[in-house]
């Protein structure tokens, strides 16, 4: 599979319930990943999940946002085509008028440097 890289321009976000469910994404999320909009809203956020992603590093993003902080870091997703692609992630958590819990996610492309590191320290995960 090929890697897709993100332009400069491209800024992905998306919003999920507490479940993880995927309830907003914008064009760039849709453009990159290969799903349209219809296709996301409404599925899981892990329909891009790429297998390579260690579990431990879900586990501390989870458990970090569940904690009501914000966390960043780096994610290899993978798009509809196979294809994948890094970016670096900040993930915060929202609550709306009525006090339910989601989580918005705004994503950037990665740098080579950062990719490097995260595929370093990825590898040392279980």
């Amino acid at each position: 599979m090929a890697e897709i890289e993100l332009k400069e321009t491209h800024f992905l976000v998306s919003q999920t319930d507490e479940k993880g469910v995927i309830t907003f994404a914008n064009e760039d999320f849709s453009a990159v990943c290969g799903y349209s909009l219809e296709e996301l809203v409404g599925k899981p956020h892990n329909i891009v999940r790429h297998p390579d992603m260690p579990k431990a590093a879900f586990k501390q993003l989870w458990d970090t946002i569940k904690s009501g902080k914000t966390w960043t870091g780096l994610v290899k997703n993978r798009a509809k085509s196979g294809d994948f692609y890094w970016v670096y992630a900040t993930i915060m958590v929202s609550k709306n008028h009525e006090g339910e819990t989601s989580y918005l996610s705004a994503r950037k492309r990665a740098t080579p440097e950062e990719i490097a590191e995260a595929e370093a320290l990825y590898r040392t995960m279980v």
